[in-house]
C-alpha cells in the first residue's frame, strides 16, 4: 500500500543551497537558458544572486538591493541592460552558438 504525501508537508525547494560554485552557477544559469523562458532566467539569476549576496550583487551591478529584488523575482521580465549588469556582477557571460 502506497501512502498519500501532502504536498504542504513537504520542505520548500531553494536552490541557492546548491548553487556553491562557479560551475554549480553555470550549469543553472544554462539550464535555465534552454528552458527559453525569460522569467525563468529572471529568477534563476534572482536565485543566483541570493546564492552570492544580493546587497553585495547590488553593489556590483550599480542596481539598488529594491530594483533587483522586483526585477529578478520569479513571473518578471527585466530589461536586457538589467540582466546584463548581473551577469556581469556574477562574473557570468551568456554566450551565443549555433544550435
Amino acid at each position: 500500500m502506497t501512502t498519500k504525501i501532502s504536498i504542504a508537508t513537504l520542505p520548500e525547494f531553494d536552490a541557492t543551497e546548491y548553487l556553491r560554485s562557479d560551475a554549480d552557477i553555470a550549469a543553472y544559469l544554462n539550464a535555465m537558458l534552454e528552458e527559453g523562458d525569460p522569467a525563468l532566467l529572471a529568477a534563476a539569476l534572482g536565485d543566483i544572486a541570493r546564492a552570492r549576496g544580493m546587497t553585495e550583487v547590488a553593489r556590483a551591478s550599480g542596481i539598488t538591493r529594491e530594483a533587483l529584488y522586483k526585477a529578478l523575482r520569479p513571473n518578471s521580465m527585466p530589461r536586457f541592460d538589467t540582466v546584463y549588469k548581473v551577469c556581469k556582477a556574477l562574473g557570468v557571460k551568456l554566450h551565443a552558438q549555433p544550435s
